[in-house]
């Protein structure tokens, strides 16, 4: 089960890198709501099945918080620059 995690974790990180600024806060967001959920399935339930279900609604949960978040107030996007590292907001895809 460790290794799954591990291996999921190492993909979702590996697919953040070459991401925008809000994908990147998704994607942040479904790891740790993913992990959270996991472990929180795993100990209400104490099997590898109620791991899964926590882990899915906590990574849904994380995704829909964490583009939340990546948001700025106005409905637009918060992006970086990666040649200079500056942030800018621009219209959303």
């Amino acid at each position: 089960m460790k290794i799954i995690m591990a291996g999921t974790m190492a993909g979702l990180m590996l697919v953040a890198s070459g991401c925008s600024q809000t994908e990147r806060s998704t994607g942040t967001g479904a790891l740790i709501g993913g992990l959270g959920g996991a472990a929180i399935g795993a100990g209400v339930s104490g099997n590898a099945r109620g791991a899964l279900i926590g882990g899915a609604i906590g990574a849904g949960a994380g995704a829909i918080a964490g583009n939340v978040i990546g948001r700025s107030q106005s409905g637009d996007c918060i992006y970086r620059d990666s040649r200079t590292g500056e942030r800018y907001v621009a219209a959303c895809p």
